[in-house]
């Protein structure tokens, strides 16, 4: 099966499936764009990829509908991503389909985005699916990224193409733990070319980062065609290689298209991944 963007169903036309059908998930093969940052052997991170479904519905086994918020985690190590649109048709042919139960919903799912993003590896970590039902809502927060605000430094932008040479650190001053957040961050998706808008913290210890530097680098991505996983591994192996943090965390939240908002997360240590909780322009 060809996994390549071009052939997925972005930018086309797509009719919506009546009835659950698990073929409908398009996953695409992670190694080509690490490739392009030189990771080959190995990852220089742990992460997850965190997703949140607003729209998924089903019917009980009487034909009445439900209604949950779905969060799926998502290993970094899974060989494959799955195409947001793919995974929006994937969920919404489940509306006109009857399960026991939410758990019976939420195993079908863990099972079909296993397969999908390892799509024929072993799956070596299980994807987290986490159904959250309407009396449960309640309970859902928003809340702000943590961290020193970058966006109220005045500075001049020149570049709104990835430009890591932007990046520099003080090696001179001694090592620091802070952690920085902007909302700056946009690109485009790689194949329709529409906009995605995200906001990213940034936690790390080492030599003081050049804040205005750091603030000009992430908007450079303004006109930069990628998906939400592949530039935050960018900006991660960017600031790694040109600031050599001894330790760093990189987490974007983008606001959501089609029901979905993915946000991923990247660190050189492992640990469990931030609290999936939404920001306010989500």
């Amino acid at each position: 099966m060809n996994t390549s963007p071009e052939e997925s169903l972005l930018g086309k036309p797509a009719t919506y499936a009546s009835h659950y059908d698990r073929s409908l998930l398009y996953p695409m093969d992670r190694q080509p764009k690490r490739d392009e940052l030189g990771i080959c052997d190995g990852l220089p991170f742990f992460g997850y990829d965190l997703w949140t479904a607003y729209e998924l519905s089903w019917l009980n086994p009487r034909g009445k509908p439900e209604v949950a918020i779905a969060r799926f985690t998502v290993p970094a190590t899974s060989t494959h991503i799955v195409e947001s649109k793919s995974l929006k048709l994937y969920l919404n042919s489940f509306s006109n389909t009857c399960f026991d139960d939410s758990t019976a919903v939420a195993q079908q799912i863990q099972t079909d985005l296993g397969q999908a993003f390892w799509h024929g590896s072993v799956v070596d970590t299980s994807v987290c699916v986490d159904l959250s039902p309407p009396d449960a809502w309640h309970r859902e927060a928003l809340a702000p990224l943590d961290g020193v605000l970058l966006d109220t430094l005045d500075i001049a932008c020149t570049h709104y193409v990835p430009s890591a040479e932007l990046l520099s650190m003080d090696a001179g001053r001694p090592p620091v733990t802070e952690a920085l957040v902007s909302h700056l961050l946009k690109s485009n998706c790689l194949v329709t070319g529409q906009p995605d808008w995200g906001s990213v913290a940034i936690r790390y210890t080492g030599q003081p980062i050049d804040h205005a530097g750091l603030l000009g680098y992430l908007v450079s991505f303004r006109n930069h065609n990628e998906f939400h996983e592949q530039c935050v591994e960018r900006i991660f192996m960017d600031i790694l290689r040109r600031c050599q943090p001894t330790r760093l965390e990189v987490f974007a939240r983008y606001t959501r298209r089609g029901g979905l908002d993915i946000n991923p997360w990247r660190s050189t240590h492992p640990g469990p991944p931030p609290a999936n909780v939404r920001t306010a322009r989500q």
